[in-house]
């Protein structure tokens, strides 16, 4: 196979001659169609996942079946989960969904471990992304635990809608992207709507006054 995929990893790029050979020749590419499963929990891991094309959400799931989501991964980057895993020899504990259609390139367990053991470049690249998604997730913990839902919202809608005034989304997927209940959510969406600040349609929610969303966003609790 060849190195093209492996340009498009900065931290790959950087390996030694031989590792990237090494990676060219034991890698595979997979297609995934949207909406599938690409891991989930008490599922053994094989491969280290580096994503070339689309989005995969990566969530956790509560027994009671309440949805938080963790991090996402884009086109260029790996899956930490999944080098979590393959370091600690542990099945997965949250699940990936392909939010597009996907394509990957794959490594098999015995070449990630052969490279983890060989090359300083790729421990580098390795901790380097757990280094940054350790931090995405202490910023969702502090979120969930000191910031005040309707703050975390209005933030959300922000962030969601910041080239149009529409967001394409339900409340069942705003809850999970802030870690919440459906209900909760429809109650806040509901109080901004009566401040007239939304409009609020079946899946689709349009933004009116989005001033009083960016005040209510930049509020300390």
């Amino acid at each position: 196979m060849e190195q093209v995929w492996i340009e498009t990893f900065e931290g790959l790029n950087a390996l030694e001659p031989e590792w990237k050979n090494a990676i060219a020749r034991k890698s595979r590419l997979v297609s995934i169609p949207k909406e599938t499963k690409v891991f989930e929990p008490g599922k053994s891991v094989n491969d280290m996942i580096f994503l070339l094309e689309g989005t995969v959400r990566v969530q956790q799931v509560s027994e009671g079946g309440r949805e938080i989501v963790l991090y996402r991964i884009e086109a260029g980057q790996s899956c930490i989960m999944t080098a979590s895993c393959l370091l600690g020899h542990e099945e997965y504990s949250a699940e990936g969904i392909s939010e597009t259609k996907i394509v990957a390139a794959v490594i098999p367990q015995d070449a990630f471990n052969e490279l983890l053991a060989n090359s300083a470049s790729f421990r580098s690249f390795v901790f380097s992304t757990f280094s940054q998604r350790l931090a995405e997730l202490m910023t969702i913990i502090n979120e969930v635990a000191f910031r005040r839902l309707d703050i975390r919202l209005a933030q959300k809608l922000l962030d969601l809608s910041s080239n149009t005034h529409e967001v394409k989304i339900t409340h069942q997927q705003l809850a999970t992207e802030l870690g919440t209940v459906r209900e909760v959510v429809s109650r806040q969406l509901q109080e901004f709507h009566r401040r007239n600040w939304l409009e609020l349609n079946r899946g689709l929610i349009v933004i009116k006054e989005r001033r009083g969303l960016v005040e209510l966003a930049t509020k300390h609790d």
